[in-house]
């Protein structure tokens, strides 16, 4: 058993997890025996990783939990469920390491696995049943209670709204209304055109209107 299938079935918090990678007989072409990690872009790093160097791929985990596990909370808003998740996103990116080309950047390539996770794990009824956290982004200090719940029943509504999206409507509005991506980019994390990607967030928000009215 690996190193990472032995720390997969413990479920460590992603928050603090220690990972060894080793990886002794695969080698991608490039040395980076002679750096330290923490000077190695990301080509490197990965070729470091798939050399076996000790403690790459831990530096691959460092750098993009935080993105990859925003994320997941997004799609299930949940930090257990959220935490869950990112250990699965970074378990399949260490085994399919050896078929990152470097065709596109590693953080695009993480959230792509991210989103197919979060996609064929978390079912609508799931989505729309989890609490809401969003209080903690809210300004709640001048709220009444009745004020507050109303608020948070509106929430509600729209997250099983965007559960009832299709898959790729959904996808996109979370990455492009809480990620703050631009259309180039949630193509590239959806393997999609620049303008098929536009068209998911359009027909998104369409439905989205249509769902919840006048709200």
């Amino acid at each position: 058993m690996s190193p990472v299938d032995t720390w997969a079935g413990s479920r460590a918090r992603i928050d603090s997890w220690s990972l060894t990678v080793v990886r002794p007989d695969q080698s991608s072409g490039l040395s980076v025996a002679g750096a330290g990690l923490d000077e190695l872009d990301e080509t490197a790093l990965v070729a470091a990783c798939l050399e076996g160097r000790e403690g790459a791929f831990d530096l691959i985990v460092e750098r993009h939990r935080r993105p990859v596990y925003q994320l997941c909370y997004r799609f299930v808003v949940n930090h257990e469920d959220a935490s869950d998740l990112t250990q699965d996103v970074f378990l399949r990116a260490y085994r399919g390491l050896k078929r990152f080309r470097g065709q596109s950047t590693l953080s695009t390539w993480l959230y792509r696995i991210a989103v197919n996770v979060c996609l064929n794990r978390v079912s609508a009824k799931t989505l729309s049943s989890e609490p809401i956290d969003d209080r903690q982004f809210a300004d709640t200090r001048t709220e009444s209670a009745p004020q507050t719940l109303l608020r948070e029943e509106r929430a509600i509504r729209v997250r099983r709204a965007i559960a009832l999206l299709p898959k790729k409507q959904r996808a996109a509005l979370v990455l492009r209304m809480y990620h703050e991506m631009s259309h180039q980019e949630i193509a590239d994390v959806l393997g999609s055109s620049e303008g098929a990607a536009k068209a998911n967030v359009f027909h998104a928000l369409q439905n989205l209107k249509r769902a919840l009215g006048e709200e």
